[in-house]
């Protein structure tokens, strides 16, 4: 990754003392105002367009055990305006090139009584407004503990929101719509069960927050390069329909320790009267720094099948035994134990999987519980659980690693932490070697349960710092990370592009644990996707969950061509075909079209967008001429038409489409759909049906 084109021009550096600055975007449609109110408090309003988008809204922190806090009694003593612009290429992404284009507004605050000094940094794009507090080396503010962040989003209405509940620990729920006055009554109803959760107000909610106002504005609340602080959450007050800072306590209480100089992760705003801006939007990179790794030939993106669904549904076990109440690493001599007899991470099943991605053209193959530890790893409150280097007895991890070579084929790590994080950072350097001594590339992480220390939580100030050692670590071992379970994400794949792919979110998995709902991935690209690629493990073809397993009733709520689209819509370097292979075997016609779609894309077009409705996307193959199309639907039953002006005016190709049948269902008829070609060309249309939670999904292969 390289800056092209760098371009900066300084137009003030100093002002005279003022109390109020304003900013504009690139384009002149936004508007950002600075102020300070008559007792010194920050304050800052956003308007797109000559509406207004967020009311006069305020800035600051409440310290703790400090005399006077960061709110007040604040005066300006220095401003400066600038300018930048460049074009930046990503490791990997949904487009080859990203611009980098805003207006830069500081503005240093000198509060009178303390002489402290806190600046705030804006940053205006064409779509969105981040800022950020920065504190410069000063002998008055030196160490300091955060009681509470003090930033609001005030808004202009009772918007329509889509969301869910704020926590601590978890993201895996399924999104509400509703308006902003009616979080207080749904919110219990929004709560489902976790491993491991903790809510804070009956109107907290999570960013990455999409919502769309009376007047047709979408607008969407998150942050940006979360380093060395907590994880940001929005508590409402529903009276005024305020949205104040909320962030993620550590075990005492604190909400963050910090040290001048430092600063703070970015406070994002992305607002458009289209709905498809939002999705195009990469301001949340563009607030990141540039890649920190020089040589980044190792990073490749991925798509790969797995030993791991059939755990999910319960067809398989992680565990290799069910006679030992507990074990002890180091101690427990699993050679004289009886094996369960479900064990799915054994020689011969692993090989199946090999010859499958080999047969098929999969980069990789993933296998959890082929580690000791899986017989009491949840639940326990348990220290040292896993120990990632000492495999089951069926499992041989040499004799893997050839078999799998020989085929052309990557394995991929598992290292399901228990969310013990002190366990996994004394295993870590030899957990990743042990990796690269075997041929591992990529490691899928897991916090699954409560965070030990005990009384940490997940996205507190210090269990983020670990997830980014964990990055920067496994970058030391040029090892590819996808993290589940860990913080979500705010752009820092841009810095650090080996974090491939992260979960934090309901994924798939919940399809098997009683379902999500049917709109569920057409909120996700709004939500969830602002900051960074999705793990999502789409591919399901066999919905009916007893089928695997007879004591499972739970169903996927998505039609196969739902589950094709997952792949163009849901955007991720790393993309698993998550069933099962003898699945894959009974539609095999169906299947060409995972084998067939890219994972690295030059171009990235929204067509047609409403969060919680629909949403239509096309992608141009990464050094290629060839598109794919997915659509994904909601509730309602919809016919789509889209143009195909987006290809060569000079070429003609070849459709094949794969879409639901007139019939098809996500509950009642989820496998029934039918596949069709033509010739198309720049000119062309297309109309679809997509039916209750289905969609369709083209691939448009250039014709030689």
């Amino acid at each position: 990754m390289k800056l092209l084109k760098p371009l900066i021009i300084l137009l003030c550096l100093s002002v005279s003392v003022v109390t109020a600055q304003q900013l504009t975007s690139p384009n002149g449609e936004l508007t950002m105002q600075f102020s300070l109110q008559e007792d010194g408090t920050p304050t800052y309003k956003l308007q797109y367009k000559n509406q207004e988008v967020i009311k006069e809204s305020r800035l600051g922190f409440h310290l703790k055990n400090d005399k006077k806090s960061l709110l007040d009694d604040f005066k300006v003593t220095d401003t400066s305006t600038s300018t930048f612009k460049d074009t930046w290429q990503p490791v990997w992404g949904e487009v080859k090139e990203i611009t980098n284009h805003y207006n830069q507004l500081k503005v240093t605050l000198t509060q009178n009584e303390t002489d402290r000094i806190m600046v705030v940094n804006f940053r205006l794009f064409d779509d969105g407004l981040g800022f950020r507090y920065e504190f410069p080396t000063q002998k008055n503010l030196v160490y300091f503990t955060i009681k509470e962040e003090r930033t609001q989003f005030a808004m202009t209405g009772d918007h329509t929101a889509f969301w869910i509940p704020g926590d601590y620990d978890t993201q895996e729920y399924d999104y509400t719509k509703s308006k902003l006055s009616e979080i207080r009554g749904l919110f219990d109803k929004a709560v489902t069960g976790n491993a491991s959760q903790e809510q804070f107000s009956k109107t907290g909610v999570q960013t990455a927050l999409m919502m769309k106002t009376d007047k047709g504005l979408y607008i969407n609340l998150h942050e940006a390069a979360l380093i060395n602080y907590s994880c940001l959450s929005l508590d409402l007050d529903d009276k005024n329909f305020i949205f104040n800072s909320h962030l993620t306590p550590d075990a005492r209480g604190d909400k963050g320790y910090l040290q001048s100089p430092t600063k703070t992760p970015w406070r994002t705003i992305i607002v458009s009267d289209d709905a498809r801006d939002i999705l195009a939007s990469k301001l949340t990179l563009n607030l990141n720094e540039p890649c920190a790794i020089e040589d980044t030939s190792w990073i490749k993106p991925v798509k790969y099948i797995g030993v791991w669904w059939e755990m999910i549904t319960g067809k398989s076990s992680w565990s290799y035994t069910n006679d030992l109440p507990s074990v002890k690493l180091g101690e427990t001599d699993f050679t004289k134990v009886k094996p369960n007899g479900t064990h799915a991470a054994n020689n011969k099943n692993v090989k199946r999987y090999i010859d499958f991605a080999a047969k098929h053209g999969f980069d990789g193959v993933l296998v959890e519980g082929w580690n000791e530890g899986w017989e009491d790893w949840f639940g326990q409150s348990k220290d040292y659980v896993f120990d990632f280097v000492t495999p089951y007895p069926d499992f041989d991890v040499e004799e893997i690693h050839a078999y799998a070579k020989s085929k052309g084929v990557k394995m991929i790590m598992h290292h399901e932490t228990s969310s013990s994080v002190r366990n996994y950072e004394r295993h870590m350097d030899e957990a990743y070697q042990f990796m690269k001594d075997n041929g591992y590339d990529a490691v899928k992480s897991g916090y699954v349960g409560n965070i030990l220390p005990r009384g940490e939580h997940h996205y507190s100030q210090w269990i983020v710092n670990h997830y980014q050692y964990a990055i920067e670590k496994a970058a030391e071992y040029e090892v590819m990370v996808n993290a589940h379970e860990a913080v979500r994400p705010t752009g820092i794949c841009r810095t650090y592009p080996n974090l491939i792919g992260n979960e934090s979110a309901r994924g798939t998995e919940f399809q098997a644990f009683g379902g999500s709902k049917p709109n569920h991935v057409t909120i996700l690209p709004f939500t969830r996707l602002i900051g960074g690629p999705m793990d999502y493990t789409p591919g399901i073809f066999e919905m009916d969950i007893s089928k695997l397993n007879p004591d499972n009733n739970s169903h996927v709520n998505s039609t196969i061509a739902n589950q094709l689209a997952l792949y163009v819509t849901m955007y991720s370097p790393l993309q698993m075909a998550a069933d099962l292979p003898e699945h894959y075997e009974q539609f095999m016609d169906a299947f060409q079209f995972i084998k067939d779609v890219a994972i690295d894309w030059d171009e990235s077009i929204y067509i047609e967008a409403e969060p919680g409705d629909y949403l239509t996307v096309a992608r141009k193959e990464k050094g290629s001429n060839n598109w794919f199309v997915g659509n994904v639907n909601g509730n309602n039953p919809r016919k789509s038409t889209i143009k195909l002006d987006f290809l060569d005016k000079d070429k003609t190709y070849t459709a094949t489409i794969y879409a639901d049948a007139k019939d098809a269902h996500y509950k009642t008829n989820p496998q029934a759909y039918k596949i069709s070609t033509k010739k198309v060309t720049s000119k062309s249309k297309i109309s679809q049906l997509s039916v209750p939670g289905g969609g369709y999904a083209i691939s448009i292969i250039e014709n030689k």
